[in-house]
């Protein structure tokens, strides 16, 4: 896991600033998301009130926040992870481990229902796309290089989620 933390760490050194550009742009509005009938749901409007520009950015445009930019990253208390736009629990610190990613990344969710997951095509290959259950707000996308038990990591923009303490 070292060896892996040193190899991811050293490629986004390697991209550096100008990579931050593409990693924060909005993809548009979420596959999913048009999709589906979530239990919360607001207007557009209303989503930006309620949200700051970066989070109504992550949640609902799909953007992705810089990477170790977030204080949640570093976040080793015990207690509970929830959805910024609707206060749906989402993760433990239970489950929480350091990716070297440069964001927040989980080996599971909190229970099966937290989560909902679609395809993302946006880079031109597909991934895992992560979000809330709840109101669909994009999370980030889930990899299969995570630790045991599952082999996953769910690789987590900070903005998108509230930390509670234990």
């Amino acid at each position: 896991m070292a060896d892996t933390k040193i190899i991811r760490r050293s490629a986004l050194a390697w991209l550096g600033a100008g990579a931050s550009l593409p990693v924060i742009s909005a993809c548009g509005g979420s596959e999913a998301q048009a999709r589906q009938n979530f239990p919360v749901s607001y207007s557009e409007a209303e989503w930006r009130r309620r949200l700051t520009p970066m989070q109504f950015r992550v949640l609902r445009e799909e953007a992705t926040e810089r990477p170790y930019s977030s204080p949640l990253n570093d976040e080793t208390r015990r207690g509970t992870y929830h959805c910024q736009g609707c206060g749906n629990r989402l993760f433990s610190s239970a489950h929480k481990f350091d990716s070297g990613t440069g964001w927040p990344s989980f080996w599971q969710p909190i229970d099966s229902g937290a989560v909902g997951y679609s395809t993302d095509y946006n880079l031109g290959y597909p991934r895992t796309e992560e979000h809330c259950a709840d109101c669909g707000g994009h999370l980030g996308h889930r990899f299969n290089d995570g630790p045991r038990p599952t082999g996953h990591r769910h690789c987590i923009n900070g903005v998108a989620m509230e930390f509670r303490p234990a």
